[in-house]
C-alpha cells in the first residue's frame, strides 16, 4: 500500500499538537480553504508516493517523540493509508492528533459510506476539525488556525455521538498593555 506525502516526516515539531510529534504531511485536499497556510499540498497529483511500510520503517526509528499528527492536505483524503499508519503508531505507544477540514459531524455522516474513516477516528485521539476560515484566524489560538475549529477528544466525542471539546484548549489568549494580565475569552 502506498500513501502521497507533500514531504518527507518531520519530527520534533512542537506546533502540530501536544508535546513533541512528528508530522505526516498528507497531499491532497478538497477544502482547498483561502489562506491555507499550506496550499502547496491541495493538488492529489503532487508530493510524493511513499510505500507504508516505508513510513512505518522511518516512524520506528523516531526518539523522544510523544506521538504523530496526520495534516496535510487532509488526511482524510487517504483514509486507507492513514488507518494502516495509524494502527502502527498505536502499536508502539505513539499518541495520534489529526488535523482535517471536515467536521466531526461530517466524518460520522462519511463513515456511513466509508467504514474505514470510523476506523481511523477511534485510532485518533485528538481531531481538529472543521475548515480554515480566513476570517476567523487568529495566531492566539493553540494548535488551531481559525476559531471556528475545535479541538477534539476522539474517545469521548464517539462515546456520546457529538463533538466533545478538549476544556484546556477552549479559550484564546488576548493581550493588552503590558500592565494589565493577559485574559482568556471563550472560542
Amino acid at each position: 500500500m502506498k500513501i502521497r506525502l507533500a514531504r518527507p516526516l518531520q519530527s520534533d515539531s512542537i506546533v502540530d499538537g501536544e508535546g513533541m510529534r512528528t508530522v505526516i504531511w498528507t497531499q491532497g485536499c478538497i477544502h482547498n480553504c483561502l489562506g491555507c497556510h499550506n496550499p502547496a499540498t491541495h493538488s492529489f497529483h503532487a508530493g510524493t508516493l511513499y510505500d507504508i511500510e516505508e513510513v512505518k520503517e522511518e516512524i520506528s526509528k523516531l526518539k523522544g517523540q510523544d506521538g504523530i499528527t496526520l495534516s496535510g492536505g487532509d488526511p482524510m483524503c487517504q483514509v486507507e493509508a492513514c488507518l494502516e499508519i495509524a494502527k502502527y503508531c498505536k502499536s508502539i505507544g505513539l499518541n495520534i492528533w489529526c488535523y482535517t477540514g471536515y467536521t466531526f459531524e461530517q466524518l460520522l455522516d462519511k463513515a456511513k459510506k466509508e467504514p474505514q474513516v470510523m476506523e481511523l477516528l477511534k485510532m485518533i485521539d485528538v481531531l481538529v476539525d472543521g475548515k480554515f476560515i480566513l476570517e476567523q484566524k487568529s495566531l492566539n489560538l493553540r494548535f488551531k488556525g481559525s476559531r471556528n475549529q475545535r479541538i477534539l477528544d476522539v474517545e469521548k466525542s464517539l462515546k456520546h455521538n457529538r463533538p466533545y471539546l478538549i476544556p484546556k484548549y477552549k479559550y484564546e489568549k488576548t493581550y493588552q498593555t503590558p500592565k494589565e494580565q493577559c485574559k482568556y475569552i471563550y472560542v
